[in-house]
């Protein structure tokens, strides 16, 4: 039962219905491995539950804001905390501690820590388009990712879906969109360095911290040793396979991974201590169109946000009788978390661009081109590009989601190897009825939104549209990231996605973590060669046929 779905929608277009409301009941969504999409070709009220949908969605909002699970294994005394990071502090002993901070952290300030986290902020007023409204206790300017829970010890912090599932993107507050800036795995490698330091007698003499709140932080400092760690490669990488594998290499292998202080001090050999199979966290609008789940399709039954729920859990040092205990009273809460994730749709073009118009004529021809090179994998759109409306008017994708291999670096299906069998072996996966089968290739996805999923391919491998249209010896084998904050200067509107070369700011390089090498195994830029090129090795498009079919995967 659950979730590391890190978060929200940036457009639920709710289905309208006259029908009363009703309480969504897992029962109501198949889940199995046989699973097929409906006749209408998609599941996005994944519960049936007509004009109650835009509530539940509402109460997920909430969910993926503050992480829920309030027998989280790292959650931390609110009050100290915000005392010690208060950005308006003036004791000369707390400016001294957040000095420290910044020094060994990186962060000095609650703001300055979601800074570093990469956090959005929900927006001042209403997306142009977003259809659900925001829970009341979510402010405008609040930062998303980051809340308290309610803990029998107090109040206590925790992370949630939003800091990788929420992103900022050119003045837009997208929910369901990949946050390329997210740290999430980096702070968990802080936390392990940095808290277990923080001693009792620190944190009475500097916050006059209550038992209360010891007790939470000694609880955190315990469960910590649990906890697997692996840097990601670059930013915007997310390293949650390697977190989960090395978290239950802490553990002992039975069916609850029983926390084990052996194993925590020297765990089972794992091939990704050192193996990369690094991969950004996916878009949640194309769930509605699949049934099986993850980049590579590996998880082939089970609720995939009741599934996530358990590998956060893991990679947090979370006693799994404790979480099945929750979990099974907090059913409701994973079912409105799951609306709101299969409701999810994504922002048009236009929504964010509104000065770079889309050239209508190309688009068209470039659907020509997508119907015969594309659509055999990637599904079908409905358009009337000859009204010069480029909306998409309906989705033709798989009745059972396939998973292909088109020479796409392969290395995390090694990955996924080193640890599915242990999750499989758990008694909480056999409850939820999730099953993790290694694939040797990844589902070609549902393109809607693909304007914002850049830089492309499951490890976020190639900067443009135009590049990833082209055989890999052609690609930038190395590029720089950065915010997506200034269309001018962030962004290449002709070929959708990063500037390279010369168009890179030189801000971007002052950190090497902005950078992309793919010329690492597991970050490698490969794949889609033979849709490509002919046998001779000669590109299939021109450059204009290339032209055209980037203006049409504008309009998706």
């Amino acid at each position: 039962m659950l979730r590391h779905l890190l978060m929200t929608t940036c457009a639920l277009v709710l289905s309208a219905c006259t029908t009363a409301p009703k309480t969504a009941t897992p029962g109501d969504a198949d889940w199995s491995a046989t699973a097929q999409l409906p006749e209408s070709g998609e599941r996005r009220d994944i519960y049936n539950l007509g004009a109650g949908l835009p509530d539940a969605a509402s109460r997920g909002l909430r969910h993926i804001s503050t992480w829920p699970v309030t027998v989280s294994g790292v959650l931390l005394p609110w009050r100290p905390i915000a005392l010690v990071f208060d950005p308006n502090a003036t004791a000369a002993d707390i400016l001294q501690l957040q000095a420290v901070g910044r020094a060994a952290l990186g962060f000095g300030t609650i703001d300055e820590m979601y800074g570093f986290l990469g956090l959005s902020k929900r927006p001042a007023g209403p997306e142009a388009f977003a259809g659900v409204n925001w829970p009341a206790e979510i402010k405008a300017g609040d930062y998303l990712g980051a809340g308290t829970v309610t803990t029998s010890h107090g109040p206590a912090l925790t992370f949630s879906c939003a800091t990788c599932h929420v992103a900022s993107f050119f003045g837009k507050t997208i929910v369901g969109m990949t946050n390329r800036h997210s740290r999430a795995n980096v702070f968990f490698g802080v936390a392990k360095q940095f808290f277990p330091a923080v001693t009792d007698e620190l944190l009475v003499a500097k916050t006059q911290a209550t038992p209360d709140e010891l007790a939470l932080m000694d609880r955190a400092q315990a469960n910590l040793p649990a906890v697997g760690y692996k840097e990601p490669m670059a930013h915007g990488l997310d390293t949650s396979l390697a977190q989960v594998a090395l978290s239950l290499a802490r553990r002992k292998a039975d069916a609850w991974a029983t926390r084990d202080p052996a194993l925590e001090a020297t765990p089972r050999p794992n091939d990704l201590e050192t193996f990369t199979s690094d991969s950004k966290p996916a878009v949640w609008w194309s769930l509605k169109y699949k049934t099986r789940w993850l980049s590579d399709g590996s998880i082939v039954s089970g609720n995939p946000v009741f599934t996530n729920f358990l590998w956060n859990e893991l990679g947090r040092g979370t006693d799994l009788h404790e979480l099945n205990d929750w979990l099974e009273k907090n059913d409701a809460l994973v079912d409105d978390l799951t609306a709101l994730v299969f409701a999810n749709t994504p922002p048009r073009w236009q929504d964010v661009f509104p000065d770079l118009p889309i050239d209508v004529t190309a688009a068209a021809r470039g659907k020509v081109t997508f119907d015969a090179m594309c659509a055999s994998c990637h599904g079908t759109y409905d358009k009337a590009l000859d009204t010069g409306d480029t909306r998409t008017l309906a989705v033709h994708y798989h009745q059972v989601t396939p998973v292909l291999d088109v020479g796409t670096d392969g290395q995390r299906a090694k990955g996924m190897a080193a640890f599915a069998k242990n999750l499989n072996d758990l008694a909480i996966s056999q409850a939820m009825k999730t099953v993790v089968e290694v694939q040797t290739g990844y589902v070609p996805p549902p393109l809607e939104g693909i304007f914002t999923r850049y830089p492309y391919l499951h490890n976020q491998s190639v900067p443009t549209l135009c590049e990833l249209l082209r055989p890999a010896k052609l690609r930038t084998a190395q590029f720089w990231m950065g915010p997506d904050v200034n269309v001018a200067t962030d962004f290449d509107a002709k070929c959708v996605g990063l500037p390279v070369g010369n168009a890179v700011p030189d801000a971007w390089k002052v950190d090497e973590k902005n950078q992309m090498d793919t010329t690492v195994p597991g970050l490698r830029n490969q794949g889609h060669e033979s849709f490509l090129m002919d046998a001779s090795g000669k590109e299939l498009l021109s450059d204009a046929a290339r032209g055209d079919l980037v203006e049409f995967l504008k309009t998706l």
